[in-house]
């Protein structure tokens, strides 16, 4: 009874604390700043011809996504599929995540195990390795803007609380033993408890991991699959640099003296909203927002233009996912009767 319960609440806490972040932070955002000035500054200076623009480009990450996932999938034992194939499963597994966090990662990973008859664990453990590639790249990419964009960043560590704060809890030594003590006792438990079901169970979940890991490693194709991951994170960087064209106010970051064209702001921007995507919330809402205008804030853009910015950003990529998901599901409804169709046809020639 207990256990039952038990499941019960995790399946409610999983739906509702991402909604409750991305309410409570949105609400926070909206009591930050005049909503009439943003809905002033959209209006007054947007120009949304940069905004299809940017659509545009986030279409194409999606598709090369994809492609990136096939030469994974395929390093795994999974049959090739079509590019549009590979497409639709970003596209679905993206709009879905508007829903609920990381919801559009079971059903890609569902989708492509009942396509090519595949076992889940296998496509599951493609779709790990998929992400722990973008960690090394998110990660990458922040040690570049601590390089490139040390002088804004430094100047938010020394006059900010909240970047005073930030500093004195990085260079506090206890944090850094606490986290080996975790670790340390994460392997402990691991290591000695395994005659417990409950860690043979996590044994498992982390020898999948680990086994869509190692395939970056036996596949072929690396060559091209370092490729495609540069280009995906490209596509994500202009979809940041060409909205700057979007706004009066962000376009002078492009010519401003040694910003680079506004190369060094874009990615200070960038980073700050791809690290915010790792706190669960409903496709980024709120989390997202408050990164990009708190990047912008550093190079003196108000709290009333990064809210625009950030918000019609993140709604028109919105809509669009929504657009793409229907796509999706239209072609694996129409794919799906083919299939039926070709083995009812080839049961009656037998």
């Amino acid at each position: 009874m207990k256990s039952h319960f038990a499941k019960i609440l995790g399946k409610v806490l999983d739906y509702t604390v991402p909604v409750a972040i991305s309410v409570g932070l949105v609400v926070w955002l909206f009591h930050k700043v005049d909503f009439h000035d943003v809905l002033q500054v959209i209006s007054d200076g947007c120009d949304f011809r940069w905004v299809v623009a940017m659509m545009a480009i986030t279409t194409l990450s999606h598709m090369v996504r994809g492609v990136r996932w096939g030469i994974q999938l395929r390093g795994a034992g999974v049959p090739r599929m079509s590019v549009t194939a590979e497409s639709v499963a970003i596209f679905g597994a993206y709009s879905l995540n508007l829903i609920f966090p990381r919801l559009g990662e079971v059903w890609r990973c569902i989708y492509v195990s009942r396509r090519e008859k595949v076992a889940l664990s296998i496509v599951v453990g493609t779709d790990v390795g998929d992400r722990i590639s973008d960690l090394v790249v998110v990660i990458s990419l922040f040690a570049l803007t601590l390089i490139v964009a040390h002088g804004p960043i430094n100047a938010f560590l020394q006059h900010y609380a909240v970047g005073r704060d930030i500093r004195h809890i990085i260079d506090e030594p206890w944090l850094w033993l606490s986290v080996a003590a975790v670790i340390g006792a994460f392997w402990y438990v691991c290591h000695y408890w395994r005659r417990y079901k409950i860690v043979q169970r996590i044994d498992g979940s982390l020898e999948n991991i680990w086994n869509g890991f190692k395939v970056l490693f036996t596949m072929q194709g690396k060559t091209m699959y370092v490729i495609l991951t540069l280009g995906i994170w490209l596509c994500y960087y202009m979809e940041t640099y060409v909205m700057f064209q979007a706004f009066p106010f962000t376009r002078e970051l492009v010519n401003m003296p040694g910003s680079a064209y506004g190369l060094i702001p874009g990615l200070v921007v960038f980073v700050f909203g791809s690290f915010s995507m790792g706190v669960p919330s409903n496709g980024g809402l709120g989390p997202w927002n408050l990164a990009v205008m708190f990047a912008l804030s550093l190079y003196g853009i108000s709290d009333a233009e990064g809210t625009a910015f950030s918000m019609v950003m993140w709604s028109c990529q919105a809509a669009w996912l929504v657009v793409l998901g229907i796509f999706s599901a239209a072609y694996v409804f129409a794919t799906r009767n083919k299939g039926a169709a070709t083995q009812k046809s080839e049961i009656n020639l037998k």
